[in-house]
């Protein structure tokens, strides 16, 4: 019995957080275990498949799942929870598809208040939102002049395509955020180094360092190239940001 899919994995070299020219752009990273990466079909359109087996991914909080479609092509999925082996998921190229966590279908045919994952913003593209471990959307309203009404994780909302695509169901491993790491060395494990704190540093090395004895740095908390760490806001403005109904979280 197959246990993976060769041609859909290959060796993920690492980068130790450093960029094209060597500059390290993100701290605390290297070394860590060797991982495959696995290409998932975030997209995943077949008139149905059958899940031959379910693995572990070392890149991603949730399991993926190796299916095989009608046409006897390959791929790995995202694992939705309550999914197991032998379970035939339908895609939108079927007809009539059953409402069933698993089966994906575009956002026009699923029932309001459903949970759906693996959201797509564009029809034509994979899903980008609600990937990992235990999240989900929320369909809130549809038939909106051809839009539909999309409460994701973050309790934010947005306006999309009916046409847009969405799994049904939660994203397998919701436990992922009760696991704990039981030593130090299992973050080198993951490829995390450790972490300084600022206030234990020299004057030279950081805004905190220095002083006699302990002191709590005396300035409002700032990274090591003296920009703010706490409350002020990093997001981006995007090109889609009109999607989005509001900034605020919505309770």
């Amino acid at each position: 019995m197959l246990k993976h899919f060769k041609k859909l994995e290959k060796g993920l070299k690492k980068t130790g957080g450093r960029n094209n020219t060597g500059k390290i752009t993100v701290r605390h990273r290297g070394g860590g275990h060797k991982r495959k990466y696995y290409k998932v079909d975030f997209r995943s359109i077949f008139v149905y498949a059958t899940i031959l087996f379910i693995k572990y991914d070392p890149n991603r909080s949730s399991s993926i799942a190796g299916v095989q479609n009608s046409e006897g092509d390959y791929s790995y999925i995202l694992l939705t929870a309550d999914s197991k082996v032998g379970d035939v998921i339908h895609s939108v190229k079927s007809e009539n598809i059953p409402i069933k966590n698993g089966n994906r279908l575009f956002l026009k045919d699923v029932l309001i208040g459903s949970f759906i994952n693996n959201i797509s913003l564009d029809p034509n593209k994979g899903g980008i939102y609600a990937r990992s471990a235990g999240t989900y959307g929320v369909l809130v309203q549809k038939n909106l002049n051809g839009k539909v009404r999309v409460k994701l994780p973050s309790k934010e909302e947005i306006l999309i395509s009916e046409n847009c695509l969405g799994t049904l169901g939660v994203v397998s491993n919701a436990s992922h955020s009760d696991n704990h790491l039981r030593k130090a060395g299992q973050k080198r494990w993951l490829g995390r180094r450790p972490k300084v704190r600022g206030v234990a540093m020299n004057p030279v090395d950081h805004p905190h360092g220095g002083g006699e004895g302990k002191t709590s740095g005396g300035r409002p908390s700032v990274s090591i190239w003296g920009r703010l760490t706490k409350g002020k806001p990093t997001r981006r403005n995007k090109k889609n940001a009109h999607i989005f109904l509001s900034r605020k979280k919505i309770k």
